[in-house]
């Protein structure tokens, strides 16, 4: 019997059915029996229609859009099966949304990650399950263990096809060299840096590169995309000097209409994504999605036997 509770207990929120199904497939049994309904006046009840008492309870639910409603549901989920008496309940959280405000950057406004992350400790939460948080910091931001998952050996074999031996993996811009730098190890490529300066909330100019692209194909990599301006602007600077071809690579596209006309537009080759939330338009096939259920599946067997998730980084040659 298993410190945690013999059974093992997965179920679903509303935001990506679509992923927690696949979940479900690869761990090879069904999810929960759980009920999500409205009230009249919008509020959320949710109800387990099984027995939990004493189990291992895994709840997937990325907080993307609404990511008000999908965050709220995930507390109250959680909540329910604390006061169902679950040995254990791990939030898995394909999409930690809030997590650009993970500083304060300026006067007068919100850590609003850290008050997330106490959100979801005080709600019931023993344990975190995450994907490509937007910072590393924020892991600390909880006071119970987080396991944190990185998409990139879902989407590495990928890209080293594309890139072959002359490619070069580009930060689009100062914030997202530490992923470019990953990249660029487990894909034996070169690293460039374009420098950005951001003229509103959807608008940045890319101004100058560091690095050679001249004749090679280009890697731009980041941890999300929204309204696609960076990766775009980074993306025609790159043409500018030379590129041969520009792909992008992101774990989690939150792409609106101004992000999707953004990038048909733009001079990526192509948009290398993972369904940590639903991507429901692939921009006529400009987006590439990977899955990272079999990650997601692999990491809950393995917290639940009290094994190490940390093999799980390792790439295929």
């Amino acid at each position: 019997m298993l410190a945690w509770g013999k059974n093992i207990c997965v179920f679903s929120g509303t935001a990506n059915p679509g992923l927690s199904a696949e979940i479900a497939n690869e761990m090879g049994k069904p999810l929960g029996d759980l009920e999500v309904s409205r009230f009249p006046d919008g509020e959320i009840f949710v109800k387990y229609k099984e027995n939990i008492r004493g189990a291992d309870v895994f709840i997937i639910q990325p907080t993307c859009s609404p990511p008000s409603e999908t965050l709220m549901e995930l507390l109250i989920l959680i909540d329910a099966a604390k006061r169902a008496s679950a040995a254990r309940i791990t939030a898995v959280i394909p999409f930690y949304g809030f997590a650009r405000q993970d500083r304060k950057d300026q006067p007068r406004v919100p850590i609003t990650a850290k008050l997330v992350a106490n959100l979801i400790t005080v709600s019931g939460a023993s344990r975190i399950l995450a994907v490509d948080l937007h910072s590393q910091q924020i892991q600390g931001f909880f006071d119970i263990p987080v396991d944190h998952l990185n998409a990139a050996p879902v989407l590495v074999p990928y890209l080293r096809e594309r890139l072959g031996k002359e490619g070069v993996v580009v930060a689009p811009d100062s914030g997202s060299v530490k992923i470019a730098q990953s990249y660029s190890d487990m894909l034996n490529a070169g690293l460039a840096v374009v420098a950005k300066r951001r003229i509103d909330a959807l608008s940045v100019e890319s101004s100058h590169l560091v690095g050679d692209v001249d004749g090679r194909i280009c890697l731009l990599s980041d941890d999300l995309c929204t309204t696609a301006g960076t990766l775009t602007a980074a993306a025609a600077l790159l043409k500018k000097e030379g590129a041969k071809k520009v792909y992008a690579a992101v774990t989690h596209c939150l792409l609106g209409d101004v992000g999707r006309s953004r990038l048909m537009a733009s001079s990526i080759d192509e948009l290398v994504v993972t369904n940590s939330i639903p991507v429901t338009n692939n921009c006529n096939g400009k987006i590439k999605i990977f899955s990272i259920a079999g990650l997601l599946a692999e990491g809950i067997k393995r917290i639940h036997e009290g094994a190490s998730v940390s093999s799980l980084f390792k790439i295929e040659k």
